[in-house]
């Protein structure tokens, strides 16, 4: 029987190429980690034209607007909206500006205790009337265009049915209407959640909980494979930069108020009142047929956040007669910010209201 010889010369030739390159690696990555880094976000310049309370209200500087009725973009509650704006070459807010729109954006801010009572109404009845009021009085016209975000879209949705005649086009992305449904673990867990108790307890909802909630949906990409990933790529200075700026973002997470947090999961996760035109907001039912003008919905095919199943029953729903859906084939924040959809996304935004700007 002959004896099988282990080659010895060849492991020990790979480990010392694998030394060698694992040297020069760590050697780059300190680099790179001890040098300077561009990790900056929300680089496109604006100016804060007005304020109430902790809201703050975004104007975006366009030198060659091309779509007279000024857009506003309403963001969820939960994270921030520097996400449309992480830097120059990947930002929705430069894309459009770039195609002629005329962008202003809300800035929620931080809540403190004394925002814990305030409601979806005081959001959208108040902050959101009152920005869209300084638009219109600032750009002299009667109505806007709205993009709502997620959370935001729910609120731009149930503002645009409370107040039509405010709202000339409205676009909604990644924005859940129809809460019926058991695809992903954010409705599974908001419909076992006990929002009083949660509201009660903590008298805002803590950003850094939701936050922590959102990671466990999928622990081993979003806690283990990005890291690792991260550490596979530590000598490479642009991946390093773009890496702290999605950080950065993430983790940049304000509370949320807790009546408002209470009323949403409530009257939408659990008793999916919107969809049904049945939820009231100060004593004014959200009726979505008064939703009559256009509209266009997106929504991602690989969402584990706002499925497709959440989203594609609304445009059934309105009053509307021009009225589209938009599924891409990516998954919550890809929408925004993967190199490929930067291409696509906005862009179609622009166009689209550019047709209707009459």
């Amino acid at each position: 029987m002959n004896k099988i010889k282990i080659p010895v010369d060849l492991i020990l030739k790979n480990i010392e190429e694998s030394r060698k390159e694992t040297t020069s690696k760590l050697k780059k990555a300190s680099s790179v980690l001890t040098g300077d880094l561009d990790t900056g976000i929300s680089q496109t310049p604006y100016e804060v034209v007005y304020k109430e309370d902790r809201v703050s209200l975004k104007h975006y500087q366009c030198d060659d607007v091309k779509i007279k009725t000024p857009l506003l973009i309403i963001y969820a509650l939960i994270n921030r909206e520097t996400m449309l704006d992480l830097q120059p070459g990947r930002s929705v807010v430069e894309t459009l500006i770039g195609k002629g729109v005329d962008v202003y954006m809300i800035d929620w801010g931080y809540p403190t205790r004394k925002d814990q009572f305030l409601t979806i109404g005081d959001h959208v009845n108040g902050y959101i009337h009152n920005t869209v009021e300084e638009i219109c009085k600032r750009s002299g016209v009667e109505k806007i265009n709205i993009m709502g975000i997620c959370m935001g879209g729910v609120f731009s949705i149930i503002y645009s049915a409370l107040h039509p005649h405010k709202v000339k086009n409205l676009v909604t992305t990644v924005t859940p209407t129809n809460f019926d449904t058991d695809k992903g673990l954010l409705n599974i867990w908001m419909k076992n959640t006990d929002a009083e108790l949660l509201g009660d307890t903590y008298a805002n909802m803590p950003g850094d909980i939701m936050n922590l909630g959102f990671l466990l949906m999928n622990p081993a990409r979003l806690m283990i494979d990005k890291y690792v990933g991260f550490m596979q790529n530590v000598d490479n200075k642009q991946f390093v930069e773009n890496f702290i700026r999605m950080e950065k973002w993430i983790f940049d997470s304000p509370d949320v108020p807790a009546a408002t947090f209470k009323q949403f999961i409530v009257d939408c996760f659990k008793k999916n009142l919107l969809i049904q035109s049945k939820l009231e907001i100060d004593g004014e039912v959200v009726d979505l047929q008064k939703i009559d003008m256009p509209v266009i919905n997106f929504y991602g095919k690989f969402d584990h956040l706002v499925p497709p199943e959440a989203c594609e029953t609304f445009t059934e729903a309105i009053g509307s007669s021009d009225k589209e859906d938009v599924c891409f084939n990516t998954g919550h924040i890809g929408i925004y910010v993967s190199s490929k959809y930067q291409q696509e996304f906005a862009p179609k935004i622009a166009n689209w209201l550019a047709e209707r700007d009459n």
